[in-house]
């Protein structure tokens, strides 16, 4: 099944939704339909009990070239009539909490989400990129935190979530330099899990991934990425609080019966997240 929207393509096939940056005759930048867009994709997915893992990935030869500044003038009209006003400056502060939601709405999915790095990745694709479970990555791939260089903060996530992900002193590096790093920086500092010789190879490791993810139980592994996304500046005897209840909600189920069921038959188990 395939849904085109004015930015994105979303495949549905084998338990995986694959949701494309559907724009590369503009390098997928990130205009408005960017971002009002991929609320609604993440909601279905997120409701689709067929579908276990979402994958990320830039139609043409970039993943994206980040925001497109001038195209998001309609919706941020600060951009582009520089009104330095007190009311204005109210209203640009208010204007950026639904960019911020585009990019939560992916970490708050259920189901896991890949990320496939490949070409340019720039800017707002790095708030993407840094919103998803797992990034990879083709040798190509050629990523920067390229806002300072623009005279803008990242603004929309990248700065709270890739501390947690590469820490403090390569995120500030990125942050101050806006430098470009390639895949085999990107994997040493743990950007990304890893890097594949090209896009072909990239998406074909992308939903080997999936596969793999798609097999487990389901409520085992949404709870384990909630649980994850919970304890991120929280105490360890928070964290272990809530994993208990959170643990104790998908105890019994149908799936931990498969599990010792498969087991004394000798079979691989098959999950229904039941």
């Amino acid at each position: 099944m395939t849904a085109s929207y004015k930015f994105y393509k979303v495949e549905k096939k084998d338990q995986i939704a694959w949701v494309f940056l559907n724009r590369p005759d503009k390098k997928n930048a990130m205009g408005p339909d960017a971002w009002t867009e991929i609320i609604p994709i993440f909601k279905d997915i997120d409701a689709d009990d067929e579908i276990r893992v979402a994958i990320i990935a830039g139609e043409g030869k970039e993943f994206s070239a980040g925001i497109d500044l001038m195209g998001m003038a309609p919706m941020i009209p600060t951009l582009k009539n520089w009104d330095m006003s007190a009311k204005a400056t109210v209203k640009l502060f208010k204007d950026i909490f639904p960019l911020q939601d585009a990019m939560t709405c992916v970490e708050k999915c259920s189901k896991p989400v890949i990320c496939a790095f490949h070409g340019f990745c720039i800017g707002a694709a790095l708030d993407l990129g840094s919103a998803c479970d797992i990034r990879l990555a083709s040798e190509d791939a050629k990523i920067s935190l390229r806002e300072a260089a623009v005279a803008i903060i990242a603004d929309v996530g990248v700065l709270q979530r890739l501390p947690h992900i590469i820490g403090q002193g390569a995120t500030r590096e990125l942050a101050f330099t806006a430098k470009y790093i390639d895949a085999k920086k990107a994997k040493e500092i743990n950007l990304v899990n890893e890097v594949f010789p090209d896009k072909e190879s990239l998406l074909k490791g992308a939903e080997a991934m999936a596969l793999e993810i798609a097999a487990q139980a389901p409520l085992a592994v949404q709870g384990a990425k909630e649980v994850l996304n919970f304890c991120r500046g929280k105490s360890i005897a928070d964290g272990l609080e809530y994993v208990a209840a959170r643990s104790s909600m998908i105890l019994p189920s149908e799936d931990l019966a498969e599990t010792m069921t498969s087991f004394m038959e000798k079979r691989t188990p098959t999950y229904k997240g039941k």
